[in-house]
């Protein structure tokens, strides 16, 4: 097994064209929500038609899932990636590790209290927070964590069916962990969707940074031999 003791570094014009895809979506999501747009009006029709289609196994499933990708969730599995990293000395990407997730979470309590948008209100409802709702906290840390996560194994396990599993892996928790929050009646379906452009954009955003860092470092390194003048 190979590994590298760095992250790779984005590509500046992939690095742009991916922020400015997530940060269009996330403006016109936010947009829309100020205006109370067509995407906004719908979300009362979502959460009405999954409200009457509650499963009991269901529910449980989706409990499980929303209590995994917590804050407390997200933390507890980018800690124990940092310990894996270190002990195997792989420590340049605990700084990366950091800033994207813990850094994702705390942006996404900022944009909270940005919009302060309140939460869904259900007659029955599975679950009750008191906290803000756009955007979903809960999806913006699902995404940045297995975004990292994806870059991750890609970098350190190359071959196919590894990049294959990652991705189907990585989409299909964001994406249920998305559901969860909707289907439990905490969030709108718009929330999820300005968390995951969001967390993208932010993760985005963090690889460029330490790809800049790193060209950084090589450009300063010496490059002559010791005693050479």
């Amino acid at each position: 097994m190979r590994y590298r003791p760095s992250p790779p570094r984005l590509r500046a014009a992939l690095g742009v064209l991916l922020l400015a895809l997530a940060l269009g979506l996330f403006a016109t999501l936010a947009i829309d929500l100020v205006h109370q747009g067509p995407i906004t009006r719908a979300d009362a029709e979502v959460s009405s038609w999954l409200q009457v289609r509650l499963q009991p196994a269901f529910t449980q499933l989706m409990l499980a899932l929303t209590h995994l990708h917590s804050n407390a969730g997200i933390v507890l599995m980018a800690a124990t990636a940092a310990a894996v990293l270190v002990r195997r000395r792989q420590v340049a990407w605990v700084p990366l590790l950091v800033s994207s997730v813990g850094g994702g979470l705390l942006l996404n309590v900022l944009v909270k209290q940005l919009f302060q948008r309140a939460r869904p209100v259900w007659d029955d409802p599975l679950l009750t927070l008191h906290t803000y709702s756009f955007p979903s906290g809960h999806t913006a840390g699902a995404t940045v964590w297995w975004g990292f996560f994806t870059v991750l194994v890609f970098t350190h396990r190359p071959t196919l069916p590894w990049k294959a599993a990652t991705v189907v892996m990585a989409i299909g928790m964001v994406c249920l962990t998305a559901l969860s929050r909707v289907y439990l009646g905490v969030h709108h379906l718009s929330d999820v969707l300005a968390a995951a452009a969001e967390g993208c954009a932010w993760l985005v955003l963090c690889f460029m940074a330490s790809a800049s860092a790193t060209g950084a470092r090589r450009a300063n390194r010496p490059t002559g031999r010791a005693g050479d003048h």
